[in-house]
């Protein structure tokens, strides 16, 4: 059980980058008092649950959530008896504004993204590459370069499922390979997301926050590309040059597929513009885009009989009846079903997080590890030990951590912190989403010790990327 001293140190760093501007001179000292150690103990049992989600089948939004109720119950009893109850309620409401900020720009991505996958996207990819008769070696090449450089866009986790799909299918009974491509997988997609804001919630994050512009994350492609390229080229040694059995398969899109991905890619350039140009949070501009999304699904209900009508003509014309069954299961495409499927287990476990570690932020505990980290460390030694931190606890809180201490760095230093929070992920299973997500996916293909065994060689390309940003970017410190 990876819980101990490296999840404790994580658990006093969580909360929210607004917090730390809130003056907070009014909180009341209680890191030494029952009420911090009760806090810590029940977030500490709540932490652990999450990281046992795969073995004991329970959603990890159910133990973050009640453990938020608890604690923020205790700081209510403490500071209404001490007649500070003002203090702790706009702790509460700055957490709740981040929390909303991000929730919304989480939920239209998410709605995108599955509206792309109800229109065949992902399905046709993974038949295009499942049928084009690779070998091993080329579909380890090839499932990697496309993680890489999908997940700047369609987030890691979407990615890895996507790619791991195609691996289970053309992979059968070779469990080699398919441990070593869901490897791979891992850490290209955990690589592609770290030079995106939309890549990764810890990047997305670190530019709603601030502290680097849209543009200023591209720095960061050569080093991730060097954190997925160095792993890869050992392990494809590895790979055996075999075919596998060729399966044919023909997905066809559904009306507005292609249109669907303009939209998308409308929708970050209005969130870009909204912050970049305007100086507003991005999620303004993300919410537009949904309108963008919305609109687009009621011309695609409003036009469904005619199109139907017409495609229904040519193919009795043509005497394609494949085509007319395919066309008599089509049904028109509904925005409010695309955004219930959106991860919500995921998303209401940020909101745990968030509350809990917003609530340990106003018990003191931030201060105390902000003191030691950077302030008495150099701030690259400190960045450094954050993604090695990430392979052990999630990013998430550990970026909320650094966020919420909002440190004085260059912008080399918020790029670094940035990288190592997003690849540090990819030195264990268990560091990532994807990782996690792809321990299910090929359940007892890919495993936690199948992935540590090739540990040192990811934190080879670990440590590369962070000599390359030290070198190439060395102007930004």
């Amino acid at each position: 059980m990876l819980v101990p001293w490296s999840v404790f140190i994580a658990l006093l760093f969580f909360s929210f980058s607004s917090f730390a501007a809130m003056n907070t001179h009014d909180a009341l000292p209680l890191t030494q008092s029952y009420v911090g150690y009760a806090a810590l103990a029940i977030f500490a049992c709540a932490y652990t649950l999450v990281m046992l989600e795969e073995y004991l089948s329970l959603k990890k939004s159910k133990p973050v959530l009640l453990a938020a109720g608890l604690i923020w119950a205790m700081l209510g009893y403490v500071y209404s008896q001490n007649g500070l109850i003002p203090v702790a309620r706009e702790a509460i409401e700055h957490n709740l504004l981040e929390y909303a900020e991000l929730l919304l720009f989480l939920l239209v991505a998410m709605t995108y993204i599955n509206a792309m996958e109800e229109r065949g996207l992902f399905d046709a990819l993974q038949a295009w590459m499942v049928g084009k008769g690779f070998n091993y070696r080329s579909l380890f090449w090839l499932t990697g370069i496309l993680s890489f450089f999908i997940s700047p866009i369609a987030d890691n986790l979407t990615t890895a499922l996507l790619m791991c799909a195609v691996v289970m299918k053309v992979g059968g009974g070779n469990h080699k390979f398919i441990n070593l491509a869901c490897i791979n997988i891992v850490v290209a997609a955990n690589a592609g997301g770290a030079f995106s804001p939309f890549g990764d919630i810890t990047t997305l994050m670190v530019w709603q926050a601030g502290h680097v512009s849209f543009s200023e994350f591209m720095p960061l492609f050569i080093p991730s590309a060097a954190n997925y390229l160095v792993p890869a080229v050992v392990m494809s040694i590895f790979v055996p040059r075999e075919k596998p059995d060729v399966i044919h398969q023909h997905v066809q899109l559904k009306r507005g597929a292609l249109r669907i991905v303009a939209l998308f890619i409308l929708t970050i350039a209005t969130a870009v513009a909204f912050h970049a140009v305007l100086h507003f949070p991005p999620v303004i501009g993300m919410m537009m885009g949904l309108a963008y999304l919305q609109f687009f699904g009621f011309f695609l209900r409003k036009t469904l009989k005619s199109s139907l009508e017409k495609k229904v003509a040519i193919a009795k014309a043509n005497g394609d009846e494949s085509t007319l069954k395919r066309l008599g299961s089509v049904v028109p495409f509904d925005v409010f079903r695309r955004i219930s499927h959106a991860e919500w287990d995921t998303l209401l476990f940020f909101y745990g997080v968030v509350m809990c570690v917003g609530g340990l932020s106003l018990l003191g505990y931030l201060g105390v590890i902000s003191e030691v980290m950077y302030s008495q460390w150099n701030p690259i030694s400190a960045n450094i030990m954050v993604g090695i931190l990430s392979a052990i606890v999630d990013n998430i809180p550990v970026m909320f951590a650094v966020l919420t201490m909002e440190p004085s760095m260059s912008t080399g230093n918020w790029l670094l912190v940035t990288l190592t929070a997003g690849v540090g992920g990819s030195l264990l299973s268990i560091g990532s989403a994807a990782g996690v997500a792809l321990m299910g996916a090929a359940h007892g293909k890919y495993t936690f010790f199948g992935h540590l065994k090739w540990a040192p060689v990811i934190a080879i390309g670990y440590a590369a990327s962070i000599g390359l940003h030290l070198v190439l970017n060395s102007s930004m410190f």
